[in-house]
């Protein structure tokens, strides 16, 4: 920016009119366009996404016979096709639920006790743990799933059969644990360094003259956590719960190594069946002639669509409750 005085004519003692003139850097210029056209071109992508599985799942769609939302069966090869994603969807939101309910509240006190409670020395090396699981490729949880956690869940099964099996939902049949409740924690143990490490971040920005002022009027350690640094990280525990969910939405190989897939709908999350959408996807798209794949593609907009709603709930979450984030502060 070049300011540039001009000499006037005017009365004594009136300051001299002062003219801008603005000089664009060209760094600036550069950066902008990069900026925007990056922005543009993810708008782009997103839009061809959508309209390649919108157009192909029109086509799938158009040869289904049965109810494409509450069909139980998934038979692309028979003519003419019946298949429906009742089961997909159920199967998908049932094993996210059930791992956001195990790895959200686990993620939290992990994240508070990382960056509240523990010394320095041992919250290091459990902050550089927790990152590193982020790190380990879905098979490898898959495998570990299947050779581990499944044989040793037995036990457990059988304990909630004892004590809850009367409500129906936790009623054991025995058998190997191969069902939406494995999935739920496998993918609650995938999920938990995201929502961990982004928590932490957050707590570690709370202000420190909050706590020190909760502190001072004889808060306890707990009251300035529950009065200062939550309703603070607010906002940042919601959007790192959505990243976890995005993940345990479309988690596809260590959910097919460890389900044991079936089109029904089981009233006990114990028993073993069900099925996801990335898993039906991946265990059925080699098979699949173009008829099959564009009714996988189908049930993939269907996914897409669901992940697009869960990202814009949390958004209208945390617009609502920006007076509790660190803008506000």
């Amino acid at each position: 920016m070049k300011t540039d005085i001009e000499p006037t004519s005017s009365a004594a003692g009136s300051p001299p009119k002062v003219k801008t003139r603005s000089t664009g850097r060209a760094g600036d210029k550069i950066f902008l366009g990069l900026s925007r056209g990056s922005g543009i071109a993810l708008l782009v992508i997103m839009g061809a996404i959508a309209a390649f599985l919108t157009y192909r799942a029109a086509i799938a769609i158009s040869k289904d016979e049965a109810n494409f939302l509450t069909y139980f069966e998934w038979n692309t090869s028979s003519s003419p096709m019946r298949f429906g994603i009742a089961v997909l969807a159920y199967g998908t939101v049932v094993s996210s639920i059930i791992a956001m309910v195990i790895a959200v509240p686990v993620a939290v006190g992990i994240a508070l006790f990382i960056s509240h409670y523990a010394p320095r020395r041992l919250a290091t090396p459990v902050a550089y743990v927790i990152d590193l699981l982020a790190a380990v490729p879905s098979i490898v949880y898959g495998l570990w799933g299947a050779l581990f956690l499944v044989p040793h869940l037995t036990g457990l099964y059988t304990w909630f059969d004892d004590y809850l099996g009367w409500t129906g939902i936790f009623s054991y049949q025995g058998g190997a644990a191969r069902s939406l409740f494995t999935v739920g924690i496998l993918l609650a143990i995938m999920i938990l360094p995201i929502v961990t490490s982004v928590s932490r971040e957050v707590f570690r920005q709370v202000p420190k003259m909050h706590e020190e002022a909760a502190l001072a009027l004889g808060a306890t350690r707990w009251e300035v956590i529950r009065m200062s640094v939550l309703p603070f990280g607010r906002s940042g525990i919601i959007s790192a719960s959505m990243l976890g969910l995005g993940r345990a939405l479309g988690e596809t190989m260590a959910v097919a190594t460890v389900l044991s897939p079936n089109f029904l709908i089981e009233t006990s999350l114990l028993d073993p069946g069900g099925g996801t959408f990335a898993q039906n996807i991946a265990s059925r798209f080699k098979e699949a002639g173009n008829d099959g794949r564009d009714a996988l593609i189908a049930s993939g907009l269907v996914l897409f669509v669901i992940t697009l709603l869960v990202n814009g709930a949390a958004r209208m979450i945390i617009a609502r409750r920006k007076e509790y984030s660190g803008t506000a502060a």
